[in-house]
């Protein structure tokens, strides 16, 4: 039994999982004339973010390929090398000047001998502050081995001084997962460096998308792109950043928990405000700033990218209110002063009639997206027709940063039109709808046949009208899965929205589709997908959530026992209840009547969920014991489902 989070097997996916993808389709005529549209329409002859983006810079790697000690990839700096110049048919023009700006990559100064940047080694960015004795590091990326690279290219170009404290900005696994390449485990363990967290970040850490992990997991290796090779007719990055490490994850406990805003410390001799800032870009988050050198980190509440209110691997719907209010409330309390503005991805921004005007117009954009799409829910207008008609006015839409490469507008107000009203339309029509095999089975009836279909949809497709062919050749494809005729051409028109999409997910979903239509679902990687860390981290009550969940609850009807469960090593009893198809569970206290009781020492759980061995072995070696009814604790194990990880997406 493995448990997935959603991020590691993300990681895991990002190097050498991308077989050769031959570009099925050049770029069409339509593709092109709505690429030459937003040549017009954007300010492409503004080099501000070239120049900022190299601003700095003191060097980077000597070879690319950042490695793991066994010689294995872990990241290379290079793999987007290919986006120079301008961009081809291929490419939506400003995310191709998206993909150019994060395939900078290097060590880069921020503050004169204050803050450094490391840039381009990782999806995110990590940042170091010069405190009294050493360095204070901010958000050391998503493996050991690239937090460690870029740990060691500071102290060979800056000054060779030890870590004296850690800043970890929010709960995604890109920003702390290489904490311990920055520091030993032994250091972690003195407690004696800061590690400076918000409130509820380690549970957010290990906890997030475990419940739905294997369905999130699998969304993200088309949202990253990891089965489509990196090129301009594949993946140009992610519009956050260029891709994932695929490294050690690791995890530290926080020594301060930042609650309340604002909150002062000193870290280091440095003193740094907190802001606490949960609930908008991830369930736990901060921002801080740094008066002495008028700086803010401003972690993912403000980016060089229109960010994500609803994630399309899926999560929870992230409020555009709270967002806005939260950078409204950073330009009030700092917007007379600052002179940079740094974050968790992308590059920074100077000065400060820059930096408000950056700040202002960002806030802006989530208040709008967030206002105008409940002005027109109260006018009755419905999530898609909102989701349509919706359009930012010019003056926040022709900023770069405000441009969807990782959100976009259309998703994003789809999002909090969910959060407020839920999936329902309200149109009874739409309350009880086929699912998708018998939708595409009577559609192509009524059409009138697959033939019919075919022919309108190819039509279709040769006039570019890309998203209504790609609608009707889905009811066909779930209607008739064995049609590779009618894969193929809904693999052509899904090859053409990608190559108009401006945002990064956008296009890696689109061409992940079009690469399994043509070719099938091919396993292109067996990721170590466990981070020890991260499983030993659990906490209890989380882990028994995510065993209810595997319960086979149809199987599991007819059911009706307790088990008692005793961990010796950490001091810790529960008892999981069947009954009613169900799984219900108590910890500190033991059923009376519980037809058995097992003894299994935390780590010996640890192991098994690590997959370094089964509860059945486990029992064979004496390592978990068993009281009573031995034949109900492999009942109980039989009723868990395993989830497969490669399941159809654009087929039934």
């Amino acid at each position: 039994m493995k448990i997935i989070p959603f991020a590691v097997t993300a990681i895991a996916l990002a190097i050498g999982a991308t077989p050769a993808v031959a570009a099925e389709n050049a770029a069409s005529e339509s593709t092109k004339a709505f690429n030459q549209q937003l040549r017009d329409y954007l300010p492409f002859d503004d080099d501000t973010d070239f120049e900022n983006a190299r601003r700095g810079l003191i060097a980077t790697l000597d070879e690319s390929v950042i490695k793991k000690p066994d010689g294995s990839p872990v990241y290379d700096t290079a793999q987007f090398d290919f986006a120079t110049g301008d961009a081809p048919d291929t490419a939506n023009p400003s995310l191709w000047r998206q993909s150019q700006l994060n395939a900078i990559n290097g060590l880069f100064e921020v503050v004169e001998g204050k803050i450094y940047q490391i840039r381009g080694f990782d999806l995110a960015v990590m940042t170091f502050i010069r405190g009294d004795n050493g360095w204070i590091v901010v958000d050391p990326l998503t493996a050991n081995e690239t937090a460690a690279a870029g740990l060691t290219l500071l102290q060979e170009h800056v000054e060779d001084i030890p870590v004296t404290g850690v800043i970890i900005t929010h709960s995604h696994v890109d920003h702390f997962g290489g904490v311990k390449g920055i520091l030993t485990q032994d250091e972690v363990d003195a407690g004696e460096i800061p590690i400076v967290a918000p409130e509820n970040f380690f549970e957010e850490s290990v906890s997030e998308n475990l419940i739905a992990g294997n369905t999130m997991s699998r969304r993200a290796s088309y949202m990253y792109g990891n089965v489509i090779e990196k090129g301009p007719e594949g993946s140009l990055g992610s519009g956050l950043g260029t891709t994932t490490a695929a490294g050690t994850v690791t995890i530290a406990q926080p020594t301060i928990t930042i609650d309340d805003t604002p909150t002062t410390e000193v870290v280091d001799g440095v003193e740094i405000e907190f802001l606490n800032t949960p609930g908008a870009e991830a369930p736990a988050e901060l921002m801080f700033y740094v008066p002495e050198f008028k700086a803010l980190m401003q972690a993912e509440e403000i980016s060089h990218t229109l960010h994500n209110l609803y994630t399309l691997r899926g999560a929870k719907v992230r409020s555009g209110d709270l967002w806005a209010k939260y950078i409204h409330d950073v330009i009030n309390r700092y917007g007379d002063d600052v002179e940079v503005s740094l974050g968790s991805h992308h590059w920074p921004t100077w000065g400060n009639e820059n930096v408000v005007e950056y700040w202002e117009k960002q806030r802006d954009t989530y208040r709008y997206l967030h206002d105008e799409v409940l002005r027109l829910a109260n006018h009755g207008e419905t999530m898609l027709e909102i989701a349509e008609q919706i359009e930012l006015p010019d003056s926040l839409a022709q900023e770069f940063y405000n441009r969807g490469y990782y959100g976009s507008v259309s998703h994003n107000a789809k999002a909090q039109y969910q959060l407020y009203f839920g999936w329902f339309s309200g149109n009874p029509s739409e309350l009880h709808e086929l699912p998708p095999a018998e939708e595409g089975a009577k559609f192509v009836e009524y059409v009138g046949g697959a033939e019919q279909v075919l022919e309108k949809a190819r039509q279709d497709v040769d006039e570019g009208n890309y998203r209504w062919a790609a609608t009707a050749l889905n009811h066909l494809v779930f209607a008739e899965p064995e049609n590779q005729e009618a894969k193929d051409l809904l693999a052509d028109a899904l090859t053409q929205m990608g190559y108009q999409a401006e945002s990064g997910p956008w296009r890696n979903f689109y061409l992940s589709a079009a690469k399994e239509l043509r070719e099938g679902v091919a396993e292109v990687a067996t990721p170590d997908t466990a981070s020890p860390d991260m499983v030993k981290g659990l906490p209890l009550d989380i882990y028994l959530d995510y065993l209810a969940v595997r319960l086979n609850h149809p199987e599991a009807v007819g059911k009706d026992f307790d088990i008692n469960f005793e961990m010796p090593d950490v001091d810790e009893k529960f008892t999981i209840s069947i009954s009613n198809g169900v799984m219900n569970y108590t910890i500190g206290d033991w059923a009376e009547d519980a037809a058995a009781t097992v003894t299994i020492d935390r780590a010996q759980l640890d192991s098994i969920n690590l997959g370094e061995t089964t509860m059945a072995d486990s029992i064979d070696a004496g390592d978990v014991t068993v009281d009573g009814d031995q034949q109900t604790v492999d009942e109980f194990i039989g009723l868990l489902d395993s989830f497969e990880f490669w399941f159809d997406i654009v087929t039934p």
